[in-house]
Protein backbone atom coordinates (compact mmCIF):
# COMPACT_ATOMS: atom_id res chain seq x y z
CA UNK A 1 0.00 0.00 0.00
CA UNK A 2 1.41 3.21 -0.62
CA UNK A 3 2.16 5.97 1.84
CA UNK A 4 1.09 3.75 4.72
CA UNK A 5 3.21 5.58 7.37
CA UNK A 6 0.61 7.91 6.96
CA UNK A 7 -1.95 5.88 8.39
CA UNK A 8 -3.52 6.07 11.38
CA UNK A 9 -5.24 3.07 12.73
CA UNK A 10 -8.07 4.77 14.89
CA UNK A 11 -9.71 1.51 16.20
CA UNK A 12 -7.83 0.31 19.08
CA UNK A 13 -7.23 4.31 20.46
CA UNK A 14 -9.10 5.56 23.03
CA UNK A 15 -11.66 8.16 23.19
CA UNK A 16 -9.74 11.79 23.60
CA UNK A 17 -7.15 13.49 21.66
CA UNK A 18 -3.84 11.54 20.00
CA UNK A 19 -0.75 12.74 18.47
CA UNK A 20 1.00 12.41 15.13
CA UNK A 21 3.84 13.70 13.70
CA UNK A 22 5.46 13.72 10.41
CA UNK A 23 9.08 14.85 9.01
CA UNK A 24 8.15 15.64 5.13
CA UNK A 25 11.16 15.62 2.53
CA UNK A 26 11.09 15.86 -0.96
CA UNK A 27 10.51 11.86 -1.45
CA UNK A 28 6.87 12.41 -0.06
CA UNK A 29 6.11 14.69 -3.23
CA UNK A 30 7.87 12.66 -5.50
CA UNK A 31 5.64 10.16 -4.95
CA UNK A 32 2.91 11.85 -5.89
CA UNK A 33 4.68 12.85 -9.03
CA UNK A 34 5.03 16.81 -7.88
CA UNK A 35 8.19 18.01 -8.68
CA UNK A 36 8.78 21.67 -8.43
CA UNK A 37 10.27 21.48 -5.10
CA UNK A 38 14.23 21.43 -5.05
CA UNK A 39 14.28 20.50 -1.44
CA UNK A 40 11.64 20.19 1.20
CA UNK A 41 12.02 19.79 5.72
CA UNK A 42 8.53 20.62 6.73
CA UNK A 43 7.24 19.05 10.06
CA UNK A 44 3.31 18.05 10.27
CA UNK A 45 1.82 17.85 13.46
CA UNK A 46 -1.56 15.76 13.33
CA UNK A 47 -4.02 15.79 16.14
CA UNK A 48 -7.11 13.21 16.08
CA UNK A 49 -9.64 13.92 18.72
CA UNK A 50 -11.42 10.82 19.18
CA UNK A 51 -15.18 10.86 19.87
CA UNK A 52 -17.63 7.87 19.95
CA UNK A 53 -19.07 8.66 16.77
CA UNK A 54 -16.89 11.11 14.77
CA UNK A 55 -12.98 12.25 14.43
CA UNK A 56 -11.38 15.48 14.22
CA UNK A 57 -8.25 15.76 12.50
CA UNK A 58 -6.76 18.83 13.16
CA UNK A 59 -3.13 19.45 10.58
CA UNK A 60 -0.47 21.78 11.20
CA UNK A 61 2.28 22.54 9.05
CA UNK A 62 5.42 24.41 9.99
CA UNK A 63 8.93 24.41 7.44
CA UNK A 64 10.63 25.18 4.34
CA UNK A 65 10.51 24.33 0.75
CA UNK A 66 13.47 25.27 -1.56
CA UNK A 67 11.95 26.47 -4.74
CA UNK A 68 12.87 28.54 -7.98
CA UNK A 69 12.09 32.35 -8.12
CA UNK A 70 9.32 32.50 -11.26
CA UNK A 71 11.85 36.42 -12.06
CA UNK A 72 15.14 35.47 -11.57
CA UNK A 73 15.06 31.41 -11.73
CA UNK A 74 16.94 31.52 -8.40
CA UNK A 75 16.63 28.96 -5.60
CA UNK A 76 15.28 30.11 -2.34
CA UNK A 77 13.51 28.71 0.52
CA UNK A 78 10.03 29.43 0.79
CA UNK A 79 8.64 29.32 3.88
CA UNK A 80 5.58 27.10 4.67
CA UNK A 81 3.24 27.24 7.58
CA UNK A 82 -0.48 26.20 6.80
CA UNK A 83 -3.13 24.53 8.96
CA UNK A 84 -6.31 22.46 8.22
CA UNK A 85 -9.31 20.57 9.73
CA UNK A 86 -10.80 17.15 8.59
CA UNK A 87 -13.99 15.92 10.17
CA UNK A 88 -14.46 12.27 10.01
CA UNK A 89 -17.87 10.81 10.01
CA UNK A 90 -18.93 7.00 9.24
CA UNK A 91 -21.84 6.30 7.17
CA UNK A 92 -22.62 3.49 4.64
CA UNK A 93 -20.37 4.57 1.42
CA UNK A 94 -17.15 6.06 1.44
CA UNK A 95 -17.36 9.88 0.46
CA UNK A 96 -14.49 12.12 0.05
CA UNK A 97 -16.62 14.94 -1.97
CA UNK A 98 -16.60 17.74 0.93
CA UNK A 99 -12.89 19.36 1.59
CA UNK A 100 -13.69 19.21 5.34
CA UNK A 101 -15.75 16.19 6.05
CA UNK A 102 -14.96 12.94 5.29
CA UNK A 103 -16.97 9.52 5.54
CA UNK A 104 -15.72 6.36 5.86
CA UNK A 105 -17.62 3.00 5.89
CA UNK A 106 -18.49 1.50 9.21
CA UNK A 107 -16.13 -1.18 8.79
CA UNK A 108 -13.08 1.00 8.57
CA UNK A 109 -10.26 0.85 11.34
CA UNK A 110 -7.66 3.28 10.16
CA UNK A 111 -7.40 6.27 7.80
CA UNK A 112 -4.77 7.87 5.35
CA UNK A 113 -3.71 11.21 5.83
CA UNK A 114 -1.11 11.38 3.23
CA UNK A 115 -3.07 12.86 0.83
CA UNK A 116 -4.54 15.72 2.77
CA UNK A 117 -0.81 16.88 3.67
CA UNK A 118 -0.10 16.57 0.59
CA UNK A 119 -2.90 18.75 -0.98
CA UNK A 120 -2.26 21.01 2.51
CA UNK A 121 1.11 21.69 1.57
CA UNK A 122 0.96 22.38 -1.91
CA UNK A 123 -1.68 24.92 -1.53
CA UNK A 124 0.25 26.30 1.02
CA UNK A 125 3.45 27.84 -1.10
CA UNK A 126 2.49 30.96 -2.92
CA UNK A 127 1.59 30.17 -7.24
CA UNK A 128 4.25 33.38 -8.17
CA UNK A 129 7.14 32.66 -6.05
CA UNK A 130 9.88 35.55 -5.98
CA UNK A 131 13.16 35.57 -4.56
CA UNK A 132 13.43 37.58 -1.19
CA UNK A 133 16.76 39.18 -2.28
CA UNK A 134 14.80 41.08 -5.49
CA UNK A 135 12.28 43.11 -2.86
CA UNK A 136 15.25 44.34 -0.88
CA UNK A 137 17.86 44.57 -3.57
CA UNK A 138 20.12 42.15 -2.00
CA UNK A 139 19.78 39.37 -4.73
CA UNK A 140 22.75 39.58 -7.48
CA UNK A 141 22.30 37.81 -10.34
CA UNK A 142 22.52 37.54 -13.88
CA UNK A 143 18.94 37.33 -14.93
CA UNK A 144 18.35 40.85 -12.48
CA UNK A 145 21.36 42.10 -14.44
CA UNK A 146 20.00 41.47 -17.76
CA UNK A 147 16.30 42.89 -16.98
CA UNK A 148 18.01 46.02 -15.93
CA UNK A 149 19.84 46.33 -19.04
CA UNK A 150 16.90 45.89 -20.95
CA UNK A 151 14.75 48.47 -18.60
CA UNK A 152 12.93 50.85 -21.52
CA UNK A 153 15.30 54.22 -21.44
CA UNK A 154 13.21 57.02 -19.64
CA UNK A 155 10.71 59.01 -22.24
CA UNK A 156 11.70 62.65 -23.07
CA UNK A 157 9.04 65.24 -23.96
CA UNK A 158 8.46 65.27 -27.35
CA UNK A 159 7.49 68.78 -27.79
CA UNK A 160 10.03 69.45 -30.77
CA UNK A 161 8.41 66.66 -33.09
CA UNK A 162 4.96 67.79 -32.13
CA UNK A 163 2.37 68.34 -35.31
CA UNK A 164 0.63 71.52 -35.19
CA UNK A 165 -2.32 69.91 -36.24
CA UNK A 166 -2.93 67.81 -33.21
CA UNK A 167 -2.37 71.13 -30.24
CA UNK A 168 -5.68 72.30 -31.56
CA UNK A 169 -7.70 69.03 -30.67
CA UNK A 170 -6.07 69.01 -27.13
CA UNK A 171 -7.07 72.15 -26.54
CA UNK A 172 -10.66 71.11 -26.93
CA UNK A 173 -10.24 68.25 -24.88
CA UNK A 174 -8.62 70.53 -21.70
CA UNK A 175 -10.79 72.62 -22.35
CA UNK A 176 -13.97 71.39 -20.59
Amino acid sequence: MKHKEYSIPFSGLKEGKHEFIYQIENTFFESFEYEEFNATDINVVVVMNKTSTMLELDFKANGAVNVLCDLTGEPFDQTVKSAMELVVKFGDVYNDEDDEILILPHGEYKINVAQYIYEMLVLAVPQKRVHPGIADGTLKSDALDRLDALRPKEVKDNTENNDPRWDALKKLITDK
